[in-house]
C-alpha cells in the first residue's frame, strides 16, 4: 500500500490483559471527544483517551513492533509519541463540530 504523506502521531499502550493497542491522540472520531484507536483484533474503533491511559501502561518498542508494522503496511506514516498534545486534540475536536 502507498505510504501516506501525512505524519500520524500515535501512542502504543498495553492493557492489563497484555494486549497492545494504538491510540491516535489527535484524531477525534466522534462528538463525544473519543479518539481513534487500533488493535490487531477489531482494528479501528473509538476510545476514551483518558480512560485508556489510566487503564494501561506505555508499551515497549518490542511489544509495539508487530502493531507498528501492521499500521505501516496499511500505509500510515507514523511518529511514535508518549502523550497527547492538548492543543492538537482540541484543534481536531473543533473540526468535527
Amino acid at each position: 500500500m502507498k505510504k501516506d504523506s501525512h505524519i500520524t502521531q500515535i501512542i502504543f499502550r498495553v492493557d492489563k490483559d497484555n494486549e497492545i493497542f494504538a491510540l491516535f491522540p489527535h484524531e477525534v472520531s466522534n462528538n463525544n471527544g473519543d479518539v481513534t484507536c487500533y488493535q490487531h483484533i477489531g482494528q479501528h474503533s473509538s476510545a476514551d483517551y483518558t480512560h485508556c491511559i489510566k487503564q494501561s501502561k506505555i508499551a515497549t518498542p518490542t511489544q509495539s513492533l508487530p502493531l507498528y508494522q501492521e499500521l505501516i503496511s496499511l500505509g500510515y506514516n507514523l511518529e511514535v509519541i508518549r502523550k497527547q498534545n492538548r492543543s492538537l486534540y482540541i484543534k481536531s475536536y473543533n473540526k468535527i463540530k
